[in-house]
């Protein structure tokens, strides 16, 4: 399996490092580990849904 670390999956999300990195540590990335002081991501992992933000309601 292939791994990015955080700059390069804040990189490819649009987010800051630090955003990937909470996201990390509150486990809400699926295969996520953490090695000494590096977080592994893989690299086929989809972003999750923000959870700050309310998902958008169907208009009629």
């Amino acid at each position: 399996m292939e791994y990015m670390s955080c700059p390069e999956v804040a990189k490819k999300w649009g987010v800051s490092d630090r955003r990937v990195q909470k996201l990390c540590e509150e486990n809400r990335i699926k295969g996520v580990s953490h090695v000494g002081n590096i977080w592994l991501i893989p690299k086929d992992v989809k972003k999750p849904n923000d959870g700050r933000k309310k998902a958008a309601r169907n208009k009629k």
